[in-house]
């Protein structure tokens, strides 16, 4: 029912939400992207909410920012069908104040020699 992205850019991810994906989804799916913009490919995206391949988008993030005059989603015909909001998530006080803790103890454990946030 709901697509939601969240990958990082990559070769692997460039364009990764194109035509062929949008055309496996529900007519009634919805599809949100907060990952990186060029992992949809926007035409496609465009292509496919016009012709009620999918029933709408949520955007966190564009191919370019901010958007282009010539960018394909202006040509989205009803606006319903597109929400795209600012990428602004660590926008908040208490984000930046967290952002900042973290810098400050992962300078604290390189200082102290200690493995912190490994993946």
């Amino acid at each position: 029912d709901i697509v939601s992205c969240h990958a990082p850019l990559n070769e692997k991810t460039y364009h990764l939400m194109d035509a062929e994906a949008f055309g496996k989804m529900k007519e009634t799916a919805l599809f949100i992207n907060v990952g990186r913009g060029p992992i949809v490919n926007e035409k496609d995206l465009t292509e496919a909410l016009n012709e009620g391949v999918i029933a709408g988008a949520g955007l966190d993030v564009l191919s370019a920012e901010p958007m282009k005059a010539d960018n394909p989603l202006l040509a989205v015909q009803d606006s319903r069908k597109l929400v795209i909001t600012p990428h602004i998530a660590w926008a908040s006080v208490e984000a930046r104040q967290k952002l900042v803790d973290e810098v400050a103890e992962n300078v604290r454990a390189w200082m102290n020699g200690t493995p912190r946030n490994l993946v």
